[in-house]
């Protein structure tokens, strides 16, 4: 098991990802313009469930992405809502600090981990890599900032290594120190009360794209160029939301999964009221159209489907779109060749609808964060597609 210590020398680098310059064009993002690599010093987290696709064929993929999102909640509050790279994965998340965070940083995933096992009997999966080991083996930790909105901005990664850390994680390495039975994280903020969203154009489409074997560097950002020019071509880019945010029926389909993440203590039915109390309340605003205390729900609203990461670099390419037949089929015909050709790997899965799961540190701010997911499996079936591959 690894522990880790605050650093004691001069060098700070820490500052590191809040001094980026964010990047606007997520084109310029397919060609690794804008990104650096993270220091060597910092700690790369991963996480994913174990039995994510067994999860999905039961129904639990609402589940599944609340727990995946309560990784990244419990960072940010662990950071006290400090700047640092993370992503979200579907069935895990990924993130990297800098080496006076990682103590925390590990007590903070240990403690989702007791969580998800305690509440969800699901295995949660963890570890922390440090840059410098995963540069020795030959990958490479870079980070970009995408600025989504005014008010949201996203980390993409590239260079293998964070892929690298999750696959040596689960193989068992760099393993952490488990937490004691009971052990509460801080998931504050994080809820799921929004309602799927149905497809307007035909499908929702998640896709993962990976690089292909061996494949250059160069070469790969190309052919994902190509794709992302394609996906440009739909209405708002393939955004699953509308322009007016997602929709929102009370009662929340989430209400007692969000529940599980905020008791702190106190029984799952007393929780619940809390949400469908706090729900209700959203819900009229947003239908009447009324302002209370500084609170304008329909600007929220509006703001949500603006600050969702439906589309993100994963030393990759992940996308959840709002697609019609005949982009879906030059798609797949794009991305079939890229796969014959060695360029890429991919999987692709079809859907209804999409969902989301949301981190919001406070309503009245617009620096909240949306996570966008196919709602019958999405990146963890697209994934699946990829591994199951011959």
């Amino acid at each position: 098991m690894i522990r880790f210590m605050a650093m004691t020398d001069m060098t700070d680098t820490s500052g590191f990802y809040r001094r980026l310059t964010p990047v606007r064009d997520f084109a310029r993002l397919a060609g690794w313009e804008g990104y650096a690599p993270v220091p060597d010093d910092w700690v790369v987290g991963t996480s994913d469930i174990a039995g994510s696709s067994q999860a999905v064929a039961a129904g639990r993929y609402k589940t599944v992405n609340l727990v995946g999102a309560a990784v990244i909640a419990a960072q940010i509050n662990a950071h006290e809502g400090m700047d640092f790279p993370f992503i979200f994965g579907g069935d895990g998340a990924g993130f990297a600090v800098p080496p006076g965070w990682a103590a925390r940083s590990a007590e903070a995933l240990a403690a989702v981990r007791v969580w998800a096992r305690e509440e969800f009997a699901m295995e949660l999966r963890i570890g922390m890599v440090p840059v410098a080991e995963i540069r020795a083996a030959g990958f490479d930790v870079k980070v970009a900032r995408f600025q989504i909105s005014k008010g949201a901005d996203y980390a993409m990664f590239a260079g293998g290594g964070l892929s690298w850390a999750e696959t040596q994680v689960k193989a068992g390495a760099y393993g952490l120190t488990q937490a004691p039975p009971g052990t509460q994280p801080d998931l504050s903020g994080l809820s799921c009360r929004w309602s799927h969203m149905r497809s307007q154009h035909g499908t929702v489409l998640s896709l993962v794209i990976l690089p292909g074997r061996g494949v250059a560097e160069d070469a790969f950002a190309g052919f994902l160029r190509e794709v992302v020019a394609v996906a440009d071509r739909l209405d708002r880019s393939g955004h699953p939301a509308r322009e007016t945010g997602p929709g929102a029926d009370w009662p929340p389909a989430g209400a007692t999964l969000e529940a599980h993440a905020q008791r702190r203590g106190q029984s799952v039915g007393r929780a619940r009221r809390k949400v469908l109390f706090e729900s209700l309340m959203a819900w009229l605003l947003i239908r009447t159209g009324w302002k209370i205390g500084g609170f304008d729900a329909r600007h929220y609203r509006r703001t949500v489907g603006a600050n969702a990461d439906f589309r993100k670099f994963d030393d990759g390419l992940k996308m959840t779109l709002d697609c019609d037949p005949a982009t879906e089929e030059r798609l797949r015909s794009l991305l079939e060749k890229g796969q014959r050709d060695g360029l890429a790997r991919f999987g692709l899965y079809r859907q209804d609808e999409a969902m989301m799961t949301c981190i919001v540190p406070s309503m009245l701010t617009d620096d909240h964060f949306h996570f966008v997911d196919g709602a019958a499996g999405g990146y963890t079936e697209a994934a699946r597609q990829i591994k199951d591959a011959p």
